[in-house]
């Protein structure tokens, strides 16, 4: 099928060595995947959007979710070919932003997470996909965490596979756990079925950290229901479309014919798998092989 030059070729996403990896541990890490300049970029908006929240106390611990919507800094995290090639490998035209997020964990040691998996809890996405995931959270370590006791991301690797764990709803330590110490500028890709807690922060230094995750379009958002449509005429086609903020409920199953293609082929720069359709047959009709798929055919 003829593709106009409006749209983009996917970004990159997993190598297969990082999708062995992410099979196996439920996370990977890519160190330097930020430079010193974009680290200074995010942090001065993590401080501008603290500035303005009536909640925050200088020095003070917080979180905040929708970040994407309060600063065109964030905004371009949405797409940002950094990383979205690794959400669009597993869910290919129906890409939709879940949640996206920042923290700043302060010294003091009172803020930590227990054990727990992203998602539903009562009927976690295990029950429905039990190899792949149903959400993938994009972490960005904005400052360098050497020593344990930093405000730690701690992973269970290999977790995502199991449903139940004794450490859940507690803080304590479990035999195979890894308490995670990133440089500053590492991107964690990590499944949403992963068992994971956070570590109080001993320590003399802030912990600054954004999270965006990514799901298939018809999983409810995480942090909000529609989106303000002025922003939307803001952004970008690729944006808007993964934003999924849509009136008609059913669209996220079904989105309209003007959402595909989301992106082209990073290869090949078709907007449609070759030989699978006759030619009668709608674009916005047509399943598109992910990245998965491909790999379980060779």
């Amino acid at each position: 099928m003829e593709t106009e030059q409006k749209y983009r070729p996917a970004p990159p996403g997993f190598t297969s060595e990082q999708w062995d990896t992410f099979n196996e541990d439920g996370i990977i890490f890519i160190e330097d995947a930020i430079s010193d300049e974009d680290i200074g970029t995010y942090k001065h908006a993590i401080d501008r959007a603290a500035a303005t929240n009536p909640k925050y106390k200088p020095g003070g611990y917080l979180g905040m979710e929708n970040i994407v919507e309060r600063d065109p800094v964030f905004t371009s995290l949405i797409d940002h070919e950094r990383h979205v090639g690794y959400a669009y490998d597993l869910f290919g035209e129906l890409l939709k932003l879940h949640q996206s997020q920042f923290f700043l964990r302060p010294p003091g040691g009172k803020q930590y997470n227990i054990w727990h998996p992203d998602g539903a809890r009562a009927l976690p996405y295990g029950v429905f996909s039990p190899q792949l995931p149903l959400q993938i959270k994009i972490g960005y370590w904005l400052t360098d965490l050497p020593h344990e006791k930093m405000g730690n991301l701690v992973v269970l690797p290999g977790s995502h596979r199991q449903q139940y764990m004794d450490g859940y709803d507690t803080h304590n330590s479990v035999s195979g756990e890894m308490i995670v110490c990133p440089r500053k500028g590492t991107m964690t890709v990590m499944h949403s079925s992963i068992w994971h807690r956070v570590e109080p922060n001993e320590s003399d230094v802030v912990r600054y950290n954004i999270f965006v995750a990514y799901c298939p379009s018809w999983v409810t958002s995480a942090d909000r229901f529609h989106s303000s449509p002025k922003w939307l005429e803001t952004l970008n086609r690729e944006q808007r479309i993964i934003m999924r903020s849509y009136s008609h409920a059913y669209h996220n199953a079904k989105p309209p014919a003007s959402e595909f293609p989301l992106f082209l082929d990073r290869e090949t720069g078709a907007d449609a798998d070759a030989g699978t359709y006759l030619e009668h047959v709608q674009l916005h009709r047509r399943k598109r092989q992910t990245m998965h798929e491909r790999i379980a055919e060779i």
